[in-house]
């Protein structure tokens, strides 16, 4: 994006389906392991979509039990993350004044307002909870995580649907390339596993109804495919300025070479079908970055699992890279793993495809049994090994409203 600061990752952290902390959720991924179970709850008995990827571990065994009280499931998990990315980091000692959050979310603190809501008609007005505000507003995770990291840089909450949790990563890049941080702890946070959510979703046709195989429910670009697996999580990286992670030594998974954004300006909820507003990110991507369409060695695709959304992914990606590209980079679909993260999708998602090229390996794609024949693309459906040499990814990240986020990543060095 012409700019002079270079942009490197030097912490993550990870909650999600798969596990507590970002080893784990790694070392599931690569193994092909699912973390979508079935609803077996009582209120979830009559909805016609009971399947969900649930966090594998509760946030309240891993948080102090007073501090989460005053937090929003979505929040409980955010500090999570945004700790372990900050220690994974190596504690930067980065003065206040330079440190930045950008934590997103595509719903916020519902399961908060839903509970209260229960309490008011059930208990009556004074037992609802006067931290019910600060826990179910969307800036409350990203507010608390900016408390506990001292970041008065700035705090800042991209509300984009499933974008959002790209848009984070694309906002925290643009805060250091300006000069307004050297550290910005970048990502989302979801947690909306609701009887009302999963009911609205399931009526849009949104929502896979696989109840009787949960773990094969989730299947994008298969044949088979029937809308996607609502999940739950968190996921952060810590971005830091390449002078300042050189500075003090840090481990650099990978650079943030910039991002493309854009809008399908078409419906609130359902994708253009040519995915020409995917092809404006994915022409913006390239021209913000210089990167060549030869240069792209993996895509993490936004892939939800839904008929509509992944063919127009996956048009749009060799309309623009051209043939020749589109041919000879591999595909990954995160989702068929962990279910769709809604506001931490592109967080979580940017985390895989850093751990990806730090690592030189591809997680495998589940559950593409009959791949669809409007796929002409190389999807990695086992574990697949990256060559030597830099390397560049995409990370791709759509959501309702038309909203396009791409950010680039490659290898460091």
């Amino acid at each position: 994006m012409g700019a002079d600061r270079r942009v490197v990752v030097t912490g993550l952290g990870a909650f999600s389906p798969l596990g507590a902390d970002a080893g784990s959720t790694w070392t599931e991924m690569l193994a092909g392991t699912s973390g979508v179970v079935a609803l077996t709850d009582e209120l979830f008995a009559d909805l016609p979509a009971r399947i969900a990827g649930r966090a594998a571990v509760e946030p309240t065994d891993v948080l102090d039990r007073v501090e989460a009280r005053k937090l929003d499931r979505s929040g409980q998990m955010a500090m999570i993350v945004a700790r372990e990315a900050w220690q994974s980091a190596g504690d930067p000692q980065t003065p206040p004044e330079r440190r930045g959050v950008v934590m997103a979310t595509g719903i916020g603190g519902l399961t908060t307002l839903l509970a209260q809501y229960d309490n008011l008609k059930e208990k009556g007005p004074r037992r609802v909870s006067p931290l019910t505000v600060p826990m179910l507003m969307p800036n409350g995770p990203a507010g608390a995580v900016g408390i506990d990291l001292g970041a008065q840089a700035g705090v800042h909450v991209p509300v984009s649907a499933c974008a959002s949790g790209a848009e984070a990563v694309a906002n925290g890049y643009q805060m250091i390339v300006d000069n307004r941080a050297d550290v910005v702890i970048a990502g989302g946070t979801e947690a909306v596993i609701h009887p009302l959510p999963l009911a609205a979703f399931a009526n849009m046709m949104a929502l896979s109804k696989r109840n009787d195989e949960p773990q094969r429910a989730s299947r994008p670009f298969d044949k088979g495919r029937d809308g996607f697996v609502m999940g739950e999580g968190a996921a952060a990286l810590a971005l830091e300025s390449l002078e300042s992670a050189q500075a003090r030594g840090a481990t650099i998974y990978a650079e943030v070479l910039g991002y493309g954004l854009s809008n399908d300006a078409h419906h609130i909820a359902q994708p253009e079908p040519e995915g020409n507003g995917i092809r404006r990110a994915i022409k913006a991507v390239l021209a913000n970055t210089g990167v060549e369409p030869a240069s792209v060695a993996l895509i993490n695709a936004h892939a939800t699992s839904t008929p509509l959304g992944d063919v127009a992914e996956a048009t749009a990606i060799r309309a623009m890279l051209g043939n020749e590209a589109a041919d000879n980079l591999v595909i990954t679909a995160p989702k068929s793993l962990h279910g769709h993260l809604l506001g931490a999708a592109g967080a979580i998602e940017s985390l895989a495809t850093v751990l990806a090229l730090h690592h030189r390996v591809v997680p495998p794609t589940i559950n593409v049994d009959d791949l669809d024949d409007e796929m002409s693309l190389d999807i990695a459906t086992e574990k697949r090994t990256l060559p030597d040499g830099r390397l560049v990814a995409f990370n791709n990240a759509f959501g309702f409203g038309g909203a396009n986020a791409i950010v680039a990543f490659a290898t460091h060095n």
